[in-house]
């Protein structure tokens, strides 16, 4: 057994070791991006900007955005409005849809037939819209729903506020389910026709439990990479729900993106805004490794002259071949556009 005076020794040791990881995660890497002055879409017919959580690479030089509707609120509620958006790298519209389909556009992914997948994070029972995950042709059609319409549970197919999607090269779909500590908090997956197979995860902090799965993202090897929010880690699955790690040096993780390359993409918007908000973590974009779990570089949150409680940067975050980085921010209400520095003296080749 370990003397006292031994045992303080290592735990002081410990602590500073800890502080020093804590404080070096940030500092260690550097920030090559820079950020597009004002504002990089113009929205159409004057329309102002509602909070967006939602970006994703669609290919070929091209975005998928959702915001929500001018405001963050219930997109219902402004039926006119297209709350789903394809832009090209210079943020020009090149198409809108989704009007009155959906409540509060969430998590977005591409799947690998371009298709687009959404999930709406909040629901309307009266007028039976929300709690669900569709999926979308490149052209706006409505290909497939998961889901029962404005209903709100924990079912094979009844969700409560489903955070965000992933779909596996075999058409497997992975629906993290749940917007809030105390929701659902489970890994739903179904096949390409939306058969339920199995989930997993319940509401706690050991390892496989989660605390708001807010993002979920699949690397070339098949692993399934959850963005545990309230946790303030990414924790690494097989596609059958099998726990093989978790990483924490990421940051507190609202958006999750891989590329093709595997590098990984983690959105902290979060970090060191209240009570166990991973205190002493800067905001930021943190990019690294989906293979090795190292971090190669960090954007810094533009917004961090503000007061500490607030959430600020990008909760969704995506990137192009091109380099440039994309966040979604909510509460600034705006996408932002990241690109590499020394970009327009030396364009990339490709």
């Amino acid at each position: 057994m370990l003397k006292k005076n031994t045992l303080a020794k290592l735990l002081i040791t410990a602590s500073a070791v800890t502080a020093a990881f804590v404080g070096t995660a940030n500092a260690q890497v550097s920030n090559p991006y820079e950020a597009i002055k004002g504002e990089w879409i113009e929205l159409p017919n004057g329309r102002v900007w509602g909070s967006t959580s939602t970006v994703y690479y669609a290919g070929d030089d091209k975005i998928w955005v959702s915001e929500r509707c001018g405001a963050n609120g219930n997109c219902l509620d402004t039926p006119e409005i297209d709350p789903i958006m394809l832009v090209d790298q210079e943020g020009n519209i090149l198409k809108m849809f989704g009007k009155n389909m959906i409540v509060w556009p969430h998590g977005i992914h591409v799947d690998p037939d371009g298709n687009l997948w959404i999930a709406d994070a909040r629901g309307d029972e009266e007028r039976k819209k929300g709690h669900q995950v569709h999926k979308f042709s490149p052209d706006g059609e409505l290909l497939m729903s998961l889901g029962t319409a404005g209903v709100a549970g924990q079912d094979k197919y009844v969700f409560d506020q489903p955070c965000d999607v992933a779909v596996a090269p075999n058409g497997d779909i992975f629906v993290a389910d749940g917007h809030g500590a105390g929701g659902n908090n489970r890994i739903v997956k179904y096949n390409s026709k939306g058969e339920y197979i199995t989930e997993w995860g319940v509401t706690g902090s050991e390892r496989g439990e989660f605390r708001e799965p807010h993002a979920i993202a699949l690397n070339s090897e098949g692993k399934v990479f959850v963005g545990d929010r309230y946790n303030n880690r990414v924790q690494i699955f097989d596609q059958d729900g099998k726990h093989l790690d978790y990483w924490t040096q990421f940051g507190r993780p609202s958006g999750v993106y891989i590329d093709k390359n595997d590098t990984m993409y983690v959105a902290d918007s979060e970090s060191n805004t209240g009570y166990q908000r991973n205190p002493g973590w800067e905001r930021g974009i943190r990019i690294g490794s989906s293979k090795t779990g190292w971090v190669t570089a960090f954007i810094p949150d533009p917004n961090n002259g503000m007061e500490p409680r607030y959430t600020s940067v990008a909760e969704g975050v995506t990137a192009d071949e091109d380099g440039n980085v994309y966040g979604a921010e909510v509460l600034q209400r705006r996408m932002r556009k990241y690109i590499p520095k020394g970009y327009f003296a030396n364009p990339p080749q490709r």
